[in-house]
């Protein structure tokens, strides 16, 4: 509780004071009167309380007999409820109240009844014989409901108790009032309903049964004066041909839908047509002839440019309405014709695509209207796959979208454009030589002005979508491709766009773009961009955008190439100035701690512990010195992964040991690049490099250990040999990846891996390994000396280092802080 306010505060008797305190008095009146009006007279009090005694069941029909209608129609939606706790008296008390007051009831207790009925049904309450006896006839009853909400909903209930009824239940209680009910004399409500009943009940009798009493119910109700009864009996005659056989439906069915599709109502032409094209299976249309086959390849090509022949250019306010109609629906034409290209390609065979049907597919991806040309976008992936081998013959196609003027159709392109590139690059087949889309030279440029045409509109969803689907590159193009012409652009957009989704989408595909580069130089110098440019960023939004970078890192890399580059680099901006880049930090500490090995990285564990005390003593932010205390929490209760082999750990050791090695592999992959490159000329060197980089490829585990987030290739398969090549490449690679790699954590190794337990103390909430020393300042002192200061653009770069690096400039759009970057870990100032 609050403590009361001070006398003198709480009773200011001043002139503005007390209108203040009239004006606040009104305002409550004003407030109080709805209340009032809407409280219960003593006398409709009386009329709605219940004794607490009575039973559920005299509860019940009390309320049925004497209650409101609300009271009423809460006990029919509890029906279910009472017949699963005592059925018999639920039906011998309470349900022959229910039906006396159902035939005056409103809408809503009928409504309610309905459901509850299909409730007790779908419950199995009470057997079929019982169920039908008790509550068949009051569905029977309402079916006819003057409101064609509950008549439908009572409906619903039948044609689900149909499902179950047995036969002669259905002959005598639904089958037989039928003949009257579906008479010209009756209704079109009744009509109606005898249509949809013939529906279901036709799957419930024999075929001589239907012949001669369902059939003649139809053939009378296809031929119903109303156009609501012939269409609503036109869209039952699907159900009712799977019941009756194909020879029934051939000689009766099929001459009922022919007249039907000659209506003079729209409706029924179109009810006609769609259950004919569902019916396309039932019947038996033999093959098409050839001449058949041509006539109808004519007639869809005709289709495809219904309305392009017409002049263009005029003015629309000149044209009249009708010719306006008339367009839009060639429009309507093309689109559907480019929605059923893929199955058009069936038709005439794939092989037969560049004579048959590529100057169609030309037309439709060079329509004039946007919505034809989103439409053949989307089936571009179907066409594809179709094509295989002949994919190649739609390169140009593929062009053509990627640079189309709408956003639209690039956006339906690019759902499946990994998959499509895949299909490209490899020619559609399993081939083991890579092709690298050579024959398609303007794709790099395409893609490029795709993705600056995203990023110049407002469709910020659609330029998140594309730089997802770019993580599909290191698949297709070559490594010094993406480094040219993607790698920097991903860097531009983390910097200086506005939508975070964007940037981290950027974030993302940048670290898989660096997760395949095969050159370690290259490597080096994204590496030093993103700690310094980002990590080391004046604007502190840079300084964010560098911890999704790490967490991305964390999952697509190994935990070994987490904690030579980015480890410290991370840790350090527990000393950052902003409270928000802080916050960030220790939400991702767990993930940060996960990458760690004991014994091997228990000098990085304990720079963590230094990082996380200091937090404790020195956070002056409250939010963040929560979310500190919850962080370290979850720290103690974190187990560390060991060196040694652990059984708990099995999977993920094994995956990251996985991507431990597609790492040195592609390491590897630059020093065989060299080798041919010294060796050239060679025959058999050429061979040998060649099967070398085939079987250096990414593997197909890859897909499974580097999770995208967008659906594209796996990788091109690995020969089954791979696993026996792959080991002797990383025997002979030892040496070749011992400066980077063996070395794991370059100067820092200077740190003892072993000290007394004289100098160390546990801190707690840091986990049982976890050890501290216990003067900051010492610690400090005995590794201050052995982290750099900077980064060296020479292929040795160090590791778990931090740079003071040259300041960046800050965001275009204006630097979020514009504090100077310390680089080193000694002591800092945490003010903002």
């Amino acid at each position: 509780m609050h403590p009361p306010p001070p006398a003198a505060a709480a009773m200011d008797f001043s002139q503005n004071s007390l209108f203040g305190y009239m004006e606040d008095l009104q305002e409550l009146t004003i407030i109080e009167r709805p209340v009032r009006r809407s409280l219960k007279t003593p006398e409709e009090i009386e009329r709605l309380t219940v004794d607490e005694d009575l039973s559920d069941i005299e509860r019940a029909v009390y309320l049925l007999s004497a209650g409101q209608d609300i009271q009423g129609t809460s006990v029919i939606a509890n029906l279910p409820f009472l017949m699963r706790q005592n059925p018999a008296e639920t039906l011998r008390r309470v349900l022959p109240k229910v039906r006396e007051v159902l035939p005056v009831a409103g809408v809503e207790m009928q409504l309610t009844a309905a459901v509850s009925f299909l409730t007790i049904l779908q419950e199995d309450s009470v057997s079929i014989h019982t169920y039908a006896h008790s509550f068949l006839q009051v569905i029977l009853l309402h079916l006819e409901h003057r409101d064609a909400g509950v008549s439908n909903a009572w409906l619903e209930t039948l044609l689900s108790v149909i499902e179950v009824l047995p036969k002669e239940t259905l002959r005598h209680e639904i089958l037989n009032p039928l003949v009257s009910k579906a008479q010209l004399s009756q209704t079109v409500q009744s009509r109606l309903v005898s249509c949809k009943i013939l529906g279901k009940l036709t799957n419930k009798f024999d075929a001589h049964t239907i012949k001669r009493e369902i059939l003649p119910l139809v053939k009378s109700l296809c031929q119903d004066v109303e156009y609501e009864v012939r269409s609503c009996m036109c869209r039952q005659l699907e159900n009712i041909a799977q019941g009756i056989g194909t020879e029934l439906t051939k000689s009766v069915v099929l001459p009922e839908l022919i007249e039907l599709s000659r209506d003079e109502g729209s409706s029924v032409r179109l009810a006609a047509f769609e259950t004919l094209v569902n019916l396309l299976d039932v019947f038996d249309t033999g093959i098409f002839t050839p001449d058949q086959h041509l006539r109808f390849l004519e007639f869809y090509k005709k289709l495809c440019t219904l309305g392009l022949q017409q002049e263009n250019g005029h003015n629309e306010n000149q044209i009249p309405p009708q010719i306006l109609e008339q367009e839009k629906k060639y429009i309507s034409v093309r689109k559907n014709c480019a929605y059923n290209f893929p199955a058009m390609i069936v038709f005439v065979d794939p092989k037969n695509f560049h004579m048959e049907l590529y100057s169609t597919f030309f037309c439709l991806c060079h329509d004039p209207e946007v919505p034809v040309r989103y439409t053949i976008a989307i089936c571009f992936y179907e066409v594809s796959k179709l094509l295989n081998s002949g994919v190649y013959l739609i390169h140009k196609e593929l062009i053509t979208l990627l640079q189309d003027e709408s956003l639209e159709v690039l956006d339906a392109l690019i759902d499946h454009l990994p998959e499509i590139l895949e299909l490209m690059s490899t020619g559609g087949e399993s081939s083991i030589q890579e092709n690298k889309l050579s024959s398609l030279p303007d794709l790099i440029p395409a893609l490029t002005a795709a993705e600056q045409r995203a990023a110049a509109s407002l469709k910020w969803r659609t330029h998140e979508k594309l730089l997802q689907k770019y993580a599909c590159l290191p698949h297709i193009i070559s490594s010094d491709q993406i480094y040219y012409r993607f790698l920097q652009r991903m860097f531009t957009i983390m910097m200086t766009n506005n939508v975070l989704p964007v940037q981290k989408a950027a974030s993302r595909t940048l670290c898989i773009f660096l997760r395949y580069n095969r050159k370690q130089e290259q490597r080096h110098e994204v590496i030093q961009k993103l700690i310094e440019q980002l990590g080391q960023g004046k604007s502190y939004w840079n300084r964010l955008r560098f911890l999704d970078t790490c967490e991305f890192i964390i999952e697509i890399f190994s935990k070994s190439f987490f904690c030579k580059y980015f480890f410290l680099p991370a840790i350090e901006l527990t000393h950052d100035p902003v409270a928000n880049v802080r916050m960030k930090l220790c939400y991702l500490l767990p993930k940060v701690k996960s990458t760690l090995k004991i014994p091997a990285d228990k000098h990085l564990l304990q720079q963590l512990e230094m990082c996380v005390r200091k937090l404790l003593c020195q956070e002056k932010d409250k939010d963040v010195l929560a979310i500190v205390k919850r962080t370290v929490l979850e720290l103690d209760r974190m187990e560390m992964s060991m060196d040694a082999f652990q059984k708990k750990f099995y999977e993920k050791d094994l995956l990251d040991q996985e991507k431990e090695r597609e790492e040195l592999l592609l390491m590897e992959m630059e020093q065989l690049e060299k080798e041919k490159q010294q060796n050239d000329g060679r025959p058999m060197s050429d061979k040998t490099f060649e099967k070398k980089r085939r079987d250096a490829k990414t593997p197909t585990t890859l897909s499974k250990s580097i999770p995208i987030s967008v659906p594209g290739p796996s990788g091109t398969s690995t020969p089954s040999t791979s696993k026996e090549i792959k080991k002797s490449k990383l025997i002979r690679s030892q040496s070749f990846n011992n400066q980077a790699f063996h070395a794991k954590y370059g100067n820092l190794d200077k740190c003892p891996s072993k000290s007394s337990t004289a100098g160390y103390t546990p801190v707690s909430g840091l986990g049982k390994t976890s050890v501290i020393s216990l003067t900051d300042d010492s610690f400090r002192a005995r590794n201050a000396s052995s982290i750099p200061t900077s980064f060296s653009p020479s292929p040795s770069l160090p590791s778990t280092s931090r740079g003071t690096g040259n300041p960046v400039d800050p965001k275009s759009s204006g630097s979020k802080d514009t504090q100077p970057r310390k680089a080193t870990l000694k002591s800092r100032k945490s003010n903002p």
